[in-house]
């Protein structure tokens, strides 16, 4: 087994003028010498190893993101950490697990792709996602998804949006009543009204808006989203489609979170 040396500076970075002791155990001995002794243990071994000991003991901190993310880029895939907790679980404690899978399924979210990625939402929601939004696609960036909930009384349907995705802006006319309401049911995602600051959506909002206001709305870039969309009634109602919200205006709002 090819020997690797580990190369640490965190504890000369935060510790090395108030503690260089510690700082020198945990650069030079803990890292450059016990974990750099892959000759026994590979460091996929090791990672296992220090991420079992870590949630047994109940440190689900920035300690434990960090040998998480080591643990993946030491090979250990999604389903594999899964297993992992769920097996520590029955020994450590199930609290313990829940707050292990909560940091876990954040370092390796970008491994749940495709399909695999919107079964995975689809279990956060009662709502179905639907069969894709092919009817307004030239109205979208990125992927969506369109599921009709009622067609009576009120009708209103569930929108998905992949990650990125987002309506272009829009406005729903009426001479009196009209307008949409949007009720949050997953993931994470955009409002945003023309001249205003852009809303963060989470699950159990609701945003109303009135008739004439031009906004878009759609999903954070790294979140899929969803929302239940009613058309209120009005009188003289239409929907007019305009601009796209530009690749500019959108990661601003990333910056500005």
């Amino acid at each position: 087994m090819g020997q690797t040396k580990i190369v640490q500076t965190a504890g000369h970075d935060a510790l090395g003028e108030f503690a260089p002791e510690f700082a020198h155990l945990n650069d030079d001995i803990l890292f450059g010498e016990v974990w750099s002794r892959n000759d026994l243990l590979g460091l996929r071994d090791r990672s296992i190893v220090t991420v079992t000991s870590l949630i047994s003991q109940g440190i689900t901190d920035n300690s434990l993101r960090y040998h998480l993310m080591e643990a993946k880029k030491n090979g250990i895939s999604r389903v594999e950490i899964s297993e992992i907790i769920t097996h520590i679980a029955f020994y450590a404690g199930w609290p313990k697990a829940w707050a292990a899978f909560n940091l876990a399924k954040n370092v390796w979210t970008d491994d749940i792709q495709g399909d695999d990625a919107k079964a995975e939402f689809q279990k956060q929601m009662i709502f179905p996602i639907g069969e894709p939004n092919t009817a307004y696609a030239k109205y979208f960036i990125g992927n969506s998804y369109l599921a009709r909930i009622s067609t009576s009384q009120i009708p209103f349907a569930n929108v998905t949006f992949e990650p990125g995705c987002r309506n272009n802006w829009h406005i729903h006319y009426a001479t009196k009543g009209g307008g949409q309401m949007l009720v949050c049911v997953a993931g994470r995602g955009w409002y945003q009204e023309d001249g205003k600051p852009a809303q963060e959506l989470l699950p159990g909002m609701v945003v109303n808006i009135p008739a004439n206001v031009k906004h878009w709305h759609g999903a954070a870039a790294d979140s899929w989203f969803a929302h239940l969309a009613f058309e209120v009634p009005g009188e003289n109602s239409s929907n007019e489609w305009l601009e796209p919200v530009t690749d500019e205006e959108y990661n601003k709002l990333a910056e500005n979170k």
